[in-house]
């Protein structure tokens, strides 16, 4: 049978960027899928599919014996000299579908192909390019929501900003450009398309935000050790200097504030606290509950790391935070358990 498809082949492959060959390879998975509803007698069945010359057959193999036992493999002489004339015990006879037959079946295959086995490779490529990138800051344009989620257009593409991703209390008008670092890209299962997740409430977003708007984070003379993040509320990032004449928290946060002003800014007006990391708990504890000024730090029990941080009466409200947020971060960080006392 001439069919003419190899164009329409060709100009599918450059408009979804699938290679020509995958779209080949799933109409002949096609055509095999639809021939089976036609040869239903366990028939050996055979795809010669040439597109770039416009041929094509779908034919099943019988061989010629006696008294045929398998219809669905086997023929007799009579039956098999009807379809070649020469015909003799032992040949293999291949039995083409009618055209009529054919040119449904392989329509069928078409829209198959189009509506499923494009949308799978389609969905790889997707997988392939994402996958890498998990980490990475992206921006897209809002566009919808759906079961509470943000459905974010990036280059054409659907990323998801799931409702737990987001920051509480921040709100998106349509159209807007929202700022978010993949989290993870979920392979499409069959017939399903690959799921890309973003978040703007993980401490990995608040990390890639410190290294794009801070140069000495991305050139690696400034460490960031630890993050923990209240989303919306406050986050605390410990940092450190591989360099004695470079000041982490002078440059982290910028003259007259700018840097780290901008970042909170991104994140809807979230406080963030920058402190310098120590290796020594006791001072860790001190910086971690900034912006309090700590008397002392006083280890109650290091087998289960728990201390006693001492302030004076008019910082104690500031070391405990707003429903003891600030305390409950720095005890996050430090990976200590801290409980604030009052001097006296």
């Amino acid at each position: 049978m001439k069919i003419n498809v190899w164009n329409t082949i060709l100009q599918l492959s450059k408009e979804r960027g699938v290679d020509p060959k995958i779209i080949v390879a799933a109409i002949e998975e096609s055509l095999q899928v639809a021939a089976a509803r036609i040869y239903t007698k366990n028939e050996v069945v055979r795809i010669a599919f040439k597109p770039e010359k416009g041929d094509l057959r779908v034919f099943c193999l019988k061989t010629v014996v006696d008294t045929p036992a398998d219809p669905g493999r086997e023929i007799s002489p009579a039956e098999a000299q009807r379809l070649k004339a020469d015909a003799v015990l032992g040949d293999t006879i291949e039995i083409d579908l009618p055209s009529d037959t054919l040119g449904r079946i392989a329509a069928q295959a078409a829209k198959h192909v189009l509506v499923q086995k494009v949308r799978d490779a389609e969905s790889e490529k997707i997988y392939g390019a994402f996958a890498a990138r998990v980490g990475e800051i992206i921006t897209g344009t809002y566009r919808r929501m759906e079961n509470g989620a943000l459905v974010l257009d990036v280059n054409n593409l659907d990323v998801v900003l799931p409702p737990w991703e987001m920051i509480p209390g921040e709100t998106y008008d349509r159209g807007a450009q929202v700022r978010a670092v993949i989290t993870q890209v979920r392979r499409g299962e069959k017939g399903q398309e690959t799921q890309i997740l973003v978040s703007r409430s993980s401490p990995e977003f608040l990390g890639r935000l410190l290294q794009t708007e801070i140069p000495e984070i991305a050139s690696g003379i400034i460490e960031i050790k630890d993050i923990i993040r209240q989303p919306g509320e406050r986050a605390k990032v410990a940092v450190w200097s591989r360099e004695r004449d470079v000041d982490p928290i002078g440059a982290c946060i910028g003259p007259k504030g700018s840097r780290i002003l901008a970042i909170s800014k991104e994140l809807a007006g979230e406080k963030i606290d920058v402190i310098l990391w120590s290796a020594n708990p006791g001072a860790y504890a001190k910086s971690a509950l900034s912006p309090a000024r700590i008397d002392r730090v006083v280890p109650v029990n290091v087998a289960d790391k728990t201390m006693e941080a001492v302030v004076a009466h008019d910082q104690l409200s500031l070391a405990i935070g707003k429903k003891g947020i600030n305390v409950k971060l720095a005890s996050k960080l430090t990976g200590w358990k801290i409980a604030i006392r009052e001097l006296g």
